[in-house]
């Protein structure tokens, strides 16, 4: 059984956000070693050399990763599922113009409506929403649909096979506004869902209204300027009468950590601010009480590590998610829409608490002034759910470099054409 000091392979790999395959190289290699467990001879890792690697990630600086891009034009987004405007803020600050945003959820369109006053929210379903006004009047749509398995009625999924699910509503308000770039996000899990299918599906319907999709990649938000071991999919389709190659944004080296989140720095300019939160129930506050920093269940006595996981305790994988405690020199592991919830703890370093509803809004990279409406627990939903400012920022640097690219493109080739007229 892996003790107390050493992490298992896979809870180095959920650590550091590798994979165990690169890991079991990195250790043939002797790049980052491991021990192995006395009986079942599994590799196993000391836990101070692998926050002693996370540190050193956080210090290795390359100055030359700037993917800043003024835009030559205007260029217009629509953005779909945009809950409460992260990805929408990123894009903003990125130089897009945001003419219009649907999102269903009441209290999101009010954080939209308050920040916001002049962006266009059409709150509802998105299936009561005819966008044809639309048509060839924006350049970029995106929208970070749910992710829902379609019904398979042939060999190659169309269009009609996937009514019913969001994904559906995504591509007809595409093929409706017909954008020159769309952009689709939504969590890991995507790419594995319902065998590979799913996401198969999805390009298949986005060739068959007429986009051709870019190799789909996914982009952490630790790359990114964001404090925080996110992964999102992304996913780019380009309409198929452009022949310009995009290009995702480029990772950044630097690693910014908790402080750099909540404490005043190279993120923000002061210390975040007092605000409300959520709490532990007693029970769980004593067993995290008993939790140091950048620990988590298996740091806890076995008696109560069997008591407070209970069937979990018997279960596979490294749990690292469970009775977790935050240390400020490492990333926070990705946030939930419910802070306080069991087996998804992520308690703040110093204090025996959740992180208040601010801490969470920096560890998502909003700005300080970006108010949100509701309850706490909408509050909190809002950001959980919430694609990172500062990727969304970096994406939309990629899509206003696309877009240049594009209409230099088209610029010069009407002038030859032009030209040709001429003589």
């Amino acid at each position: 059984m892996v003790t107390k000091d050493y992490y298992s392979l896979t809870e180095a790999s959920e650590i550091l956000g590798k994979s165990k395959e690169t890991l079991r190289r990195w250790d043939n290699e002797g790049k980052l070693s491991a021990a192995r467990e006395p009986i079942s001879q599994y590799r196993i890792y000391k836990k101070e050399e692998i926050h002693s690697y996370l540190n050193q990630l956080s210090i290795d600086i390359d100055e030359e990763v700037d993917n800043y891009v003024q835009a030559n034009n205007e260029y217009r987004v629509l953005e779909l599922f945009a809950g409460a405007g992260g990805l929408a803020i990123g894009l903003e600050k990125s130089g897009l113009k945001c003419v219009a945003l649907n999102e269903i959820d009441k209290w999101a369109c009010q954080t939209l409506r308050e920040n916001r006053p002049e962006w266009n929210v059409l709150e509802g379903d998105i299936k009561d929403f005819d966008f044809s006004e639309y048509k060839d009047k924006v350049e970029v749509v995106t929208g970070g649909f749910p992710c829902q398995a379609f019904s398979y009625a042939g060999k190659k999924l169309g269009l009609q096979d996937a009514r019913g699910t969001l994904f559906y509503e995504f591509a007809r308000a595409v093929k409706e506004i017909n954008p020159v770039i769309c952009i689709g996000e939504n969590v890991k899990g995507l790419l594995s869902h319902d065998k590979g299918k799913t996401i198969e599906g999805m390009k298949s319907i986005l060739d068959e209204i007429g986009y051709n999709v870019v190799p789909v990649q996914v982009l952490k938000a630790i790359n990114y300027k964001v404090p925080q071991k996110r992964e999102r999919v992304i996913l780019v389709g380009i309409r198929k009468d452009i022949d310009i190659e995009y290009s995702y944004p480029k990772p950044h080296n630097k690693i910014y950590n908790l402080e750099d989140a909540l404490k005043k720095g190279e993120l923000y300019d002061c210390d975040v601010p007092i605000s409300s939160g959520a709490s532990y129930p007693e029970h769980k506050k004593e067993v995290l009480n008993l939790v140091p920093p950048k620990g988590y269940w298996r740091d806890l006595p076995l008696d109560i590590q069997k008591e407070y996981m209970g069937k979990s305790f018997y279960l596979g994988g490294g749990k690292t998610g469970m009775a977790r405690r935050i240390g400020w020199d490492e990333p926070c592991l990705t946030l939930t829409c419910s802070p306080a919830q069991k087996q998804t703890e992520r308690c703040h370093p110093d204090e025996t608490r959740p992180f208040t509803v601010r801490e969470y809004a920096r560890i998502q990279t909003f700005p300080d002034d970006w108010k949100f409406a509701g309850s706490v627990s909408q509050q909190y939903k809002q950001i959980g759910n919430a694609v990172p400012c500062n990727l969304g920022k970096e994406i939309g640097f990629s899509i206003v470099n696309f877009l240049n690219n594009y209409y230099s493109k088209l610029k010069s080739s009407e002038s030859s054409i032009s030209l040709a007229k001429a003589m």
